[in-house]
């Protein structure tokens, strides 16, 4: 494993108490960072604590990233635990059922979108000022080559992570000249719980997309989280990077 420094930095990872938060949440304090968790779901977020506390400093706030109120206490609670946050790793997010556009129900469209997109604007608009205060700070969301390309039969989540990959170049433009630097990554699948939301055949068409026909390995999405988390990623922003196995090459 490469070492990068990130001593001395507070993160908050948001679905952090399993899959590719967990896997975030693991390299970020392997780094040297503080961490908080922030997940919906508080006995996996204790189990996910229990896990990691062994490593490095680590906490935990349940938390709905949909709701303004709830996000705002827990950014606040996060910069009471740890002085500060440096880093956002805006990881939570569901897929929604797999259904033809058409036939998709309204209410799970916007549960999808509440979650995977505007969790993400909330979680930056709550922690942006205090780095913009302090003069630092790194913002990595959790897109998805479905946000590239579009797959049949998930549209909300297509739509969302397309939105967060626009979310996220307007906000990196923004904060260009401030010492935050904002990007996002575009994973393939990768197997994690998210794959019981799934149908059989959508999760057998991803795989069936990816040259090196694999999915990808959460740690692997962690290696260029912690790259984009560190101070040695200070010429990206607003920039997506693409963790597709050879599917998307742009």
């Amino acid at each position: 494993m490469n070492a990068i420094d990130l001593h001395g930095k507070a993160a908050v990872v948001t679905g952090g108490a399993r899959g590719i938060g967990l896997a975030c949440a693991q390299r970020l304090l392997a780094s040297g960072a503080s961490v908080m968790l922030w997940d919906q779901d508080e006995a996996a977020l204790k189990q996910a604590v229990k896990s990691l506390s062994r490593d490095a400093a680590v906490a935990f706030s349940v938390v709905d990233v949909s709701d303004e109120k709830i996000v705002g206490a827990a950014a606040a609670a996060a910069e009471t635990c740890f002085g500060k946050v440096d880093i956002l790793v805006n990881n939570a997010g569901i897929t929604g059922s797999n259904k033809p556009t058409w036939e998709y129900d309204p209410a799970e469209w916007r549960r999808v979108l509440d979650i995977d997109l505007t969790g993400s604007f909330l979680c930056a608009r709550a922690l942006v000022p205090g780095m913009m205060r302090r003069g630092y700070g790194r913002i990595v969301n959790m897109a998805s080559v479905a946000g590239k390309e579009g797959n049949p039969n998930a549209p909300a989540y297509s739509a969302a992570k397309a939105g967060l990959i626009g979310l996220t170049k307007s906000l990196g433009k923004e904060l260009a000249n401030s010492g935050v630097a904002v990007n996002c990554v575009t994973p393939a699948a990768a197997k994690t719980d998210l794959f019981l939301q799934m149908s059989a055949a959508h999760i057998e068409y991803m795989k069936s997309k990816i040259p090196m026909n694999r999915f990808v390995e959460p740690a692997e999405i962690a290696a260029l989280v912690a790259w984009l988390c560190s101070a040695e990623c200070s010429f990206s922003t607003g920039a997506v990077f693409d963790l597709s196995g050879g599917r998307a090459t742009y």
